[in-house]
């Protein structure tokens, strides 16, 4: 292990800074309309289909119902052994595949880094590097989420920079290489296009989202570089697509929406929550 606990660098911004208002604001995602409108199950399965989910990364107040739409899955499944937070390079810090091997702290309590995930995906292209990860908030506030639906949480951070589509799918064939045999739940974190009038994300995002649909990182690489969509995101996302185009998975989408939704605003960001599942998943619930 590397260092101490990494403390949060983004409460009280991105979410609420102390527990107890952390916990009701995560009740509200859930229990909001754009959301699944209620709390998830307390109950689980024995078995879990749901093998990856692509989530967003904003202030909670505008995308968090729409990650608690994917959460709620992960809430009524058997929990996984580990997840894999494949997170933003927003900061252009450190190496371009940055691996933390520290847990980490939100204002719910510690969550345990999974150390020997991390040593199978420390080699070429990915690397430890922890200064990579001391701003970055994409994998972050995905943090209290795991710990509201799942106990005892263990996970691994590997924030993606932008780069050549040869080099994500390196990263993803790395990825693939070491999560195989292993119980790992795989996320994504990334928002959609940035700052343009709803009618025009929703067209543009909509291609990165078939793209997903279609579970194929070279079209969805190629449509939002081509298209200029201001993916945040598109490197994680292209990397989980890689890592796991070999499994048959069926793609779900479950909802997007805009930043708009949450208060008026001419120019919005897009925002949405997908599954990647085993064949053999019931339709989840879509909104």
């Amino acid at each position: 292990m590397s260092g101490g606990v990494r403390p949060p660098a983004v409460a009280g911004q991105f979410y609420a800074g102390s527990g107890a208002e952390l916990a009701h604001q995560l009740e509200q995602c859930f229990l909001d309309p754009r959301g699944p409108g209620e709390l998830p199950a307390r109950h689980r399965g024995p078995t879990r289909n749901l093998r990856a989910a692509v989530v967003p990364h904003a202030g909670y107040p505008y995308s968090g119902p729409i990650a608690a739409l994917a959460y709620a899955r992960v809430a009524v499944e058997r929990a996984p052994e580990s997840v894999l937070i494949l997170g933003v390079d927003h900061h252009g810090m450190g190496r371009g595949a940055a691996l933390s091997d520290r847990d980490w702290s939100t204002p719910l309590g510690p969550v345990a880094a999974d150390h020997d995930l991390v040593r199978a995906l420390h080699r070429p292209p990915i690397a430890v590097d922890e200064a990579a990860q001391a701003a970055e908030h994409s994998i972050e506030v995905q943090l209290p989420f795991l710990e509201y639906v799942l106990p005892r949480p263990r996970f691994v951070a590997l924030q993606v920079r932008f780069g050549n589509f040869d080099y994500l799918r390196e990263v993803g064939r790395t990825v693939r290489e070491a999560i195989r045999d292993r119980d790992v739940l795989l996320l994504a974190s990334t928002d959609f296009s940035h700052y343009l009038p709803a009618r025009t994300a929703e067209r543009l995002d909509r291609m990165a989202i078939d793209a997903i649909l279609a579970r194929d990182p070279r079209r969805l690489y190629d449509v939002v570089v081509g298209n200029d969509i201001s993916m945040c995101g598109i490197a994680p996302t292209t990397v989980l697509l890689a890592a796991l185009e070999d499994e048959p998975l069926t793609a779900r989408l479950l909802r997007w929406g805009h930043s708009g939704e949450a208060e008026p605003m001419r120019e919005v960001v897009g925002y949405a929550s997908l599954t990647l599942e085993t064949p053999t998943a019931g339709p989840p619930s879509v909104k």
